[in-house]
């Protein structure tokens, strides 16, 4: 095994005990396979250690800076960066993907999460990857080319045709899912959506597709760009006022609803976004998604 290679096998073992990922080990394994110069472009780069920490520029174009926990620039002008591997880690590790799984992520980037994912599934699974920026649709098609089962699309990712899938991850900060994401899941299918304020912030949105309704939960907070079109100044606001007093570590909701609330439940409302609302979470013992 050679440097480069051994580095990323520490990295990625790393990662499984820092995040940790406990049941799939087929994404440290990813972690370990995809390289991550290709999708950060030439060093020397920009690196930030934490979020909100000071970034520095490394001294050289040593890829083995490349192989920490550690967010990349991709275009600094814009706050765009390469993600933190451990949040990403533990979000594919919450999803449960499985070999062989089809999986649509919405916002690729330059493509590196997408070659993760790709390993994730395997030879015998299907990624459909979509990035709506022309220039790092560009960057992002050339960098995925040796990875058979990702299907890049470069375009809208809030306006592609459904699909069956057992996944869709979003990789930016929405106010309400587009419905052809919850259309598209099958039954067991999970939708992973950052739900944001205009600061950026909020918290990750799970749903998990059982019959004609929808589970949700919250599996942690996050901080993440906007998604262009995704965005609704009403349900921002409404959302800012729901999180107040409560931050984003226990958000109190149990199922998504599709459409309006009925009036007289008021009361069951805990977000009302655009075509879409989320129920509260109560003391009653009842069916998982509820009436």
């Amino acid at each position: 095994m050679d440097e480069i290679s051994a580095a990323r096998r520490w990295y990625a073992e790393d990662l499984r005990r820092k995040t940790p990922v406990l049941r799939n080990l087929h994404v440290i394994d990813a972690f370990a396979a995809v390289p991550r110069e290709p999708f950060v472009g030439p060093g020397p780069w920009r690196i930030i250690p934490q979020p909100y920490q000071e970034p520095f520029l490394t001294s050289d174009s040593d890829p083995l800076w490349l192989y920490h926990d550690v967010l990349v620039a991709i275009d600094a002008s814009r706050n765009l960066n390469n993600g933190m591997p451990s949040f990403w880690a533990r979000n594919f590790e919450q999803m449960d993907i499985a070999r062989g799984a089809r999986v649509l992520q919405v916002g690729a980037g330059t493509g590196y999460y997408s070659a993760v994912l790709a390993e994730i599934v395997g030879p015998g699974g299907h990624v459909t990857a979509v990035e709506i920026d022309p220039a790092l649709a560009v960057q992002a098609k050339a960098n995925l080319a040796p990875w058979p089962q990702v299907e890049f699309v470069s375009g809208d990712g809030r306006a592609i045709d459904a699909d069956a899938f057992d996944a869709v991850i979003v990789f930016a900060g929405c106010t309400h899912p587009a419905p052809q994401w919850l259309d598209g899941l099958i039954e067991g299918g999970r939708l992973l959506m950052p739900l944001t304020t205009d600061s950026w912030s909020g918290f990750l949105l799970r749903v998990i597709r059982q019959g004609t309704c929808f589970a949700a939960s919250s599996i942690g907070g996050v901080s993440i760009y906007p998604c262009v079109d995704g965005r609704d100044q009403e349900g921002a606001e409404r959302l800012k006022a729901a999180l107040a007093g409560i931050g984003t570590g226990k958000v109190p909701i149990r199922a998504l609803h599709l459409g309006d609330p009925p009036p007289a439940d008021a009361e069951r409302v805990w977000y009302h976004g655009p075509r879409f609302w989320l129920e509260r979470e109560t003391a009653v013992a009842d069916a998982a998604c509820g009436p």
